[in-house]
């Protein structure tokens, strides 16, 4: 795999077909275990942030106008007439600073958890040192420092670790057979093949793909190691009589290598989080200015004579207004984008560990 550097779960949401204690199956893909329909789901995840953001501004417009048009008396007369452009430009300036304002807030919320005394620091560097000397002694190589090709180790030791199960578990089956044997080989020989599969799948995915975009979120996603985790714990309960140490060695590594995964990808989750906050807030307060200097516009330039006539049916101070109301609702629209990923994503791993919070199939 190579080096990556950017890009919407725990065991609320992982991939590969698995058993669960009840006996039931988990989808493979994230998509599959959601639910939804593709088009909804790459528009709460996948979609670009911003293309989102400018779509549903398109669809305020568009609402805007055909509301306009269609309803008497029209938008033009009632300019004539009164002054109902002061009013909305006049709140939209209001609700523009005052979202503005709480973006920064959010902001300065994400910055807080990198602020802290000298102790607090060396801690936190304490906690990741002591987790990547797990992972070197799990994968038994240097623990690579990019997020992609980090959760590539852990997903490279798991799949490896399931073929020398299975590879164990049929070689010592030449030497030793039965019904007990028989059962474990079976149970084993599909459980590996799903680990490899879905780990190489991932790893695929994971190749290439740079963190800060959501890439590498979105394919640690498809690595369903919740319940992966219980059919090891199971494997183990049904098996125990014809298990010998040095498989259960091996169950005992392979669930090892899984539960790693879970808080590896809780943390690159997180940094996500705050990276998608920041560039949240930044680009919130760039569409900020435009769409105050167009909302003061609308106030002091704009009245029922400034855009005459009609194109196709619709009066052209219509078509302006609507279209600076977009505008001015492009920072509002760009904070929905981004909270409906992360509100979907935070969803879909709401739990580490064995546990699946979803329907099984």
């Amino acid at each position: 795999m190579s080096g990556a550097t950017e890009p919407a779960s725990s065991a609320s949401d992982a991939p590969d077909a698995e058993n669960d204690e009840s006996g039931t199956d988990t989808a493979d893909t994230m998509r599959e275990r959601a639910g939804e329909n593709r088009l909804k789901l790459w528009l709460l995840l996948r979609a670009n942030r911003p293309l989102v953001a400018a779509v549903l501004t398109l669809v305020v417009f568009v609402a805007f106008v055909a509301a306009a048009a269609v309803f008497s008396p029209s938008l033009a007369e009632k300019v004539g007439s009164s002054d109902p452009i002061e009013t909305l430009f006049a709140s939209m300036i209001t609700v523009i600073v005052t979202g503005a304002t709480l973006v920064v807030t959010i902001g300065q919320l994400v910055l807080t958890q990198e602020n802290g005394p000298l102790g607090d620091q060396q801690e936190r560097m304490n906690d990741t040192l002591s987790v990547r000397s797990s992972v070197a002694e799990l994968t038994g190589s240097p623990v690579p420092t990019d997020p992609a090709t980090f959760l590539d180790a852990i997903l490279r030791s798991a799949s490896d670790r399931a073929r020398s199960l299975r590879e164990s578990v049929r070689e010592r089956d030449a030497d030793h057979s039965g019904s007990d044997r028989a059962a474990l080989r079976s149970d084993v020989d599909e459980f590996a093949a799903e680990i490899a599969e879905n780990a190489d799948t991932v790893r695929g995915q994971l190749d290439g793909a740079e963190f800060g975009s959501f890439d590498v979120v979105f394919a640690a996603l498809d690595f369903d190691y919740s319940p992966k985790i219980g059919r090891v714990e199971r494997i183990v309960d049904d098996h125990g009589d014809a298990l010998s140490d040095d498989e259960r060695d091996l169950l005992a590594g392979l669930r090892e290598s899984l539960s790693l995964f879970g808080p590896a990808r809780e943390h690159v989750k997180t940094l996500y989080f705050q990276w998608a906050l920041i560039d949240l807030s930044r680009l919130i307060l760039y569409a900020a200015i435009p769409a105050l200097v167009v909302a003061g516009l609308m106030l002091t330039v704009v009245d029922a004579g400034t855009f005459p006539g009609r194109t196709l049916g619709v009066d052209h101070v219509t078509l302006v207004v609507g279209a600076a109301f977009a505008v001015t609702l492009f920072p509002f629209t760009l904070f929905v984008s981004y909270v409906l990923r992360i509100l979907t994503l935070a969803k879909r791993t709401l739990a580490i560990g064995p546990l699946v919070l979803r329907d099984s199939e």
